[in-house]
């Protein structure tokens, strides 16, 4: 995937809009993780993003494939952003507190518990859905597969992946809830 990424950040230094919107379709997701873990306000986050990629746009042609992976590229210059904008707070008093605020990614014990106990629910719900359809549903909302994508994988009209997506998240949501 890096390689993809290093090649598609080339492209975008030449200009090429469709590969921006491929790169923002594989990364996005990511980055924004990145910087809600930063800014913990998700908001915040979306205009950060926003402004992460014209900077990618602007800079693409920065990136050296030699020196480093594309999403480590991606990455350090997000999070370069978020430290900027977190330094340029009128209550920012040192390089600490922007340390500080970038939380630690690792979940504590008894965030590890509640998680391993939702998972489970979560693996139990989709079990109740027919195998393609949770397939589809994964696919969609796990790994970021367009509704296209899935429509062509699993062979079936646009429409009705639509309806496959919307009825089995109900289906998980009143199974969640229950």
């Amino acid at each position: 995937m890096d390689d993809l990424i290093a090649d598609l950040l080339q492209k975008i230094a030449a200009q090429d809009r469709a590969a921006f919107r491929q790169l923002y379709s594989l990364c996005s997701s990511k980055l924004m993780g990145v910087l809600l873990r930063i800014f913990g306000n998700r908001a915040e986050s979306e205009d950060a993003l926003q402004e992460v990629f014209t900077r990618v746009w602007l800079k693409a042609g920065r990136f050296d494939a030699a020196k480093g992976h594309g999403m480590t590229w991606l990455i350090a210059l997000t999070r370069n952003l978020a430290i900027d904008r977190i330094r340029q707070r009128p209550n920012h008093v040192s390089d600490d507190d922007a340390m500080a605020a970038v939380s630690d990614p690792a979940p504590r014990a008894e965030t590890r518990l509640i998680a391993s106990g939702e998972a489970r629910r979560i693996n139990d719900c989709f079990a109740t859905l027919e195998p393609d359809k949770a397939l589809a549903l994964r696919g969609a909302y796990l790994t970021g597969l367009s509704y296209t994508d899935l429509a062509e994988q699993h062979g079936v009209p646009l429409n009705t992946m639509r309806t496959w997506l919307r009825r089995s998240l109900q289906k998980l949501k009143e199974c969640m809830g229950s």
